[in-house]
């Protein structure tokens, strides 16, 4: 059994159109909407387009809401979709394939590259993937990419999942050095960039700390290096 488990924040314009989309991908059996304390009608419209929605009080972050996900679900395989991917959620199907023919334990979605979008400068991408390189000797493409296929017993050999942003950085590296195999699955997704508004920035810089967070939490492994 495969089950969708999509964290979501203040995502009522989006997340109706991403829970449809999960539907219609061969072999998702439910979708999980986990509702990380919306101000708005998330956990309404997630109702509506036939998800089952996980309520938390209040916003806890990106871990604890993927956390909340995987404990409301029993299925074997998961995947972790951002709300925000709309109609191309339907390219969830891509990372399935590896995992369920028993090809890797986590495959996880590379996103296309668009030149000049974004309005950061790109740090938070380049320490996820120097952390990453040096703890485990891969080079991942996309390090923060939250779309995940991977099995239950894969998950539970990296739980605790990393706090807030961290989550994805902290999987990898995790998965990783727990000799599960990895891969990264080319997809045309897409999801809102940010830009240079002020409240943009400032998700930029909490996801920079978060990741910071996740690899000091792993900071044995960033010491030691590769292979030890």
């Amino acid at each position: 059994m495969t089950a969708a488990v999509v964290p979501a924040y203040n995502e009522e314009r989006r997340i109706a159109s991403t829970v449809r989309a999960l539907r219609s991908v061969g072999g998702v059996c439910e979708v999980v909407v986990v509702d990380d304390g919306s101000a708005d009608a998330t956990a309404r419209e997630a109702e509506a387009a036939g998800a089952r929605v996980v309520r938390l009080p209040a916003n806890r972050g990106k871990g604890a809401a993927l956390t909340a996900g995987l404990g409301a679900t029993t299925a074997d395989v998961l995947l972790f979709i951002d709300a925000d991917l709309q109609e191309t959620a339907t390219q969830a199907g891509c990372l399935l394939a590896p995992v369920l023919c028993g090809e890797a334990d986590m495959a996880i979605a590379r996103f296309p590259v668009v030149p000049g979008a974004g309005g950061g400068m790109g740090l938070v991408v380049r320490l996820a993937r120097w952390g990453i390189r040096r703890a485990t000797g891969r080079a991942m493409a996309s390090p923060l990419s939250g779309q995940r296929a991977i099995t239950r017993a894969a998950i539970e050999r990296c739980l605790p999942l990393a706090e807030g942003f961290g989550v994805e950085v902290g999987l990898t590296i995790d998965a990783l050095r727990s000799g599960l195999g990895v891969v990264e699955v080319t997809t045309t997704m897409a999801h809102r960039i940010t830009g240079k508004r002020p409240a943009d920035v400032l998700h930029r810089a909490r996801q920079l700390l978060a990741v910071a967070r996740a690899l000091w939490q792993r900071r044995h492994a960033l010491w030691r290096g590769a292979g030890q």
